[in-house]
């Protein structure tokens, strides 16, 4: 714009003075004028605004060109950087850099790369980042919104007035973007946007905010690290191939309700990081599985309708907070799962939802956009943009937190266009078919990366979708584990049934190995059990109080006992009686009673076990790892298996779902010798009857296909662990 074209100077001023410029930086900051440089502010609040140097002398008054806060003058030749000086009514005075004397901090290769959706670090680049410009201390702001027609940065800094700090835009990617001095950490924003049309918009957290403040103000932080990480020796045993063959048992946890306070009130990250972590460690878990800890507006979607994708909840704290909670995981000896929910995103207006005035994020039309369950809307996973925005998401849990591995939530629902639909309420592929190819593709790309950064991933996928965790080179989806979901409601199906009726259900037991080696698979006893109705898994349990303990101990032994990776929400090792509640603490008092004791020493001492003996995790995935002794025993509800590691060594698990002592009872084992019982769900110190095998000695007569035999006694309602005495 030039100072001959009055016209055109007077319609950009009066578009900025009413908060519709597009283009700021062609008015504001430092412009020829013939032989002059001439410097125009808006400063709506300001009553004179003076140019000063470096020492803050003023060097020359600017004039008000416009009544609402426009000044203009001249920049005298000598004077190479210049800040200004605002006076207000009363007095007062403020001496600021002037913001649009910068150019952009987005370079060329910047910006093709976030044109191009291969960023992988793209949080580096949008959102709120401190920096340094010249000398001057700021904070850039960046953000993706092609459609809207002027974008601002509000906050306590312009007194949240949009016509003060419009961005500047890069057009062919739709980035705006603007550095503004003396914006430092701790400051409070959001983005102000027009339309298409001009119309304002509802004001938008930041999507690649890294804090947020809480609810209802909801505004993006700016945040600045100052975490010195001491985890760099467990960070260098990362690979980009993970090891199948390393015991899993997760203890799932909502940090909200693990623990509270007197006057029910959440512990910090860094109160978790002492009161979490040692307990975890003591019970023996190897990995802790965060349920959605990204910043979500409701907290009874538990977090699984998250609205800032890149920050840590402030419930708990700073994100340095949870840093330090990660970094103690690590210094224990526990790895850190979170959940990740790129599958939807909640409707609230300053979310993603219509973020510049259109379906930028998600896809206009309701039969690919919105989940209709869950009143949530679905990611475009066939717009680059989007695409980089997730999987950047993913990589910055796993560089800026440590992270390592996510959970993706909901895959199935990612998976098929026809998830949950009706007929007419959904939209065929290109071939005609129900996968969704562009996130199928998105999931493959994204395993992909997290796997060269050395972590893994879990897939929450309830279907029979082939491949989920085979390497995408063999045509799989690329996960590293699956959940297996067929297991974990056949089983509990199976242990809900009375005792007499069980004989009749015995297949639900035994079916899941006809396919637990097709994936790498993760028995999940997961929240989703304990909620809505379910029941908490003790109450799932039939019989009389002692019969319910019983049979709640057995069946955590056959999940030990059994192919996959564990997983076990909290609260489950304390047996409570009632379902999970989000707003309150486990029950910790019932560890005052012996039979909820009972079961949390079970639990701790399966994971010692577990993890202590190769049989019970090496072979996981490989069907040379198991073998049946007897799955045919329906009449008297009794099952037994070998459990083998890679150089032969076997574990024999034997379980007995009903009331009755089955004495005498033969089973073929494959070497003479003596035995010993390793695990015993009835011994006393779980509150069993102590029923047990002192002695253990193999008979000559072969039995099952397996050239020896063991008679043994099996507690009722019992699970017994052996192997060949050392």
């Amino acid at each position: 714009m030039h100072a001959s074209d009055p016209s055109a100077v007077e319609a950009a001023i009066e578009s900025l003075v009413r908060g519709t410029c597009r283009d700021p930086f062609a008015l504001l900051g430092v412009h020829p004028d013939g032989a002059r440089r001439m410097v125009r502010t808006f400063q709506p609040q300001a009553k004179r605004v003076d140019l000063i140097d470096r020492n803050g002398v003023v060097v020359a008054p600017l004039d008000r060109l416009h009544r609402d806060g426009l000044f203009t003058g001249e920049l005298p030749s000598r004077l190479r950087h210049y800040r200004l000086r605002l006076s207000f009514s009363g007095g007062a005075t403020l001496d600021l850099e002037d913001p649009y004397r910068f150019a952009s901090s987005l370079g060329d290769l910047d910006l093709y790369l976030l044109g191009e959706g291969s960023d992988l670090r793209i949080y580096n680049k949008l959102g709120a980042r401190v920096l340094t410009m010249g000398g001057v201390t700021g904070t850039r702001f960046a953000v993706w919104a092609p459609n809207a027609s002027r974008a601002s940065v509000v906050g306590d800094f312009n007194d949240w007035d949009g016509r003060c700090h419009s961005m500047r835009l890069h057009p062919a990617n739709g980035i705006w973007e603007i550095f503004l001095p003396g914006v430092d950490a701790g400051a409070r924003y959001k983005f102000e946007m027009l339309d298409q049309q001009g119309r304002l918009l509802p004001l938008k957290t930041d999507p690649y905010g890294s804090f947020h403040e809480a609810p209802p103000g909801n505004a993006s932080i700016v945040y600045e690290s100052e975490y010195q990480w001491q985890d760099a020796t467990w960070l260098g045993r990362h690979s980009a191939s993970p090891d199948l063959d390393t015991p899993v048992s997760i203890y799932e946890v909502h940090l909200g309700s693990w623990r509270r306070h007197d006057g029910n009130q959440y512990l910090g990250y860094r109160q978790l990081a002492a009161e979490l972590v040692d307990y975890v460690r003591d019970m023996g878990f190897t990995h802790i599985e965060l349920l959605p800890v990204t910043e979500h507006p409701f907290d009874g979607s538990w977090g699984y309708q998250p609205i800032g994708m890149f920050a840590p909840t402030q419930r708990f704290g700073e994100p340095d907070d949870f840093r330090y909670l990660v970094d103690r995981c690590h210094a224990a000896g526990i790895g850190v799962i979170i959940d990740w929910v790129p599958a939807h995103f909640p409707k609230d207006e300053h979310g993603l939802r219509r973020f510049d005035g259109t379906a930028l994020y998600e896809h206009e039309d309701p039969r690919k956009g919105e989940h209709a369950d869950w009143g949530t809307l679905i990611f475009n996973f066939g717009r680059r943009e989007v695409v980089n925005y997730l999987i950047g998401n993913a990589l910055y849990w796993i560089d800026e937190f440590h992270i390592d591995a996510i959970r993706v939530d909901a895959v199935a629902s990612m998976l098929y266009l026809d998830y949950s639909r009706e007929a007419g309420e959904w939209l065929p592929n290109e071939r005609g078919g129900n996968e969704n190819l562009e996130a199928v593709e998105f999931l493959r790309r994204l395993n992909k990366e997290v796997h060269a950064h050395g972590a893994t991933s879990f897939a929450e996928e309830s279907t029979a979708w082939p491949g989920v965790s085979r390497p995408v080179e063999t045509g799989g989806l690329g996960f590293t584990y699956k959940w297996n979901m067929g297991w974990m409601n056949d089983t509990l199906s199976y242990i809900g049934q009375d005792p007499i009726h069980r004989k009749h259900h015995h297949d639900k037991m035994t079916f899941g190995i006809v396919y637990a080696f097709n994936e790498n698979f993760v028995l999940p006893l997961s929240h989703d059990e304990v909620v809505h109705g379910k029941r908490s898994l003790l109450g799932r349990m039939p019989g009389d109080e002692w019969q319910r303990f019983a049979n709640l101990r057995a069946y955590l032994a056959t999940m030990y006992a059994h192919p996959g990776k564990k997983l076990l929400f909290m609260g489950g090792e304390l047996a409570q009686y009632q379902e999970w509640n989000h707003d309150q603490s486990l029950d910790w008092n019932l560890l005052d009673y012996p039979l909820h004791r009972g079961v949390q020493s079970l639990v701790r001492d399966l994971n010692q076990l577990y993890r202590n003996r190769p049989a019970l995790f090496g072979n996981d995935f490989d069907g040379a790892g198991f073998d049946w002794i007897d799955w045919n025993d329906r009449d008297n509800s009794v099952l037994s298996w070998m459990r083998y590691d890679r150089q032969g060594q076997a574990v024999i698990c034997v379980s007995n779902f009903t009331p009755i002592v089955r004495e005498n009872y033969r089973i073929g084992v494959p070497a003479a010798g003596a035995y010993v019982e390793l695990l015993n769900t009835d011994a006393e110190v779980y509150g069993g009857s102590g029923i047990r095998n002192s002695s253990l000695q193999t008979g000559t007569e072969p039995w099952h296909n397996k050239p020896c035999s063991l008679c043994i006694t099996i507690p009722p309602l019992a699970t017994l662990i052996i192997a060949v005495k050392s």
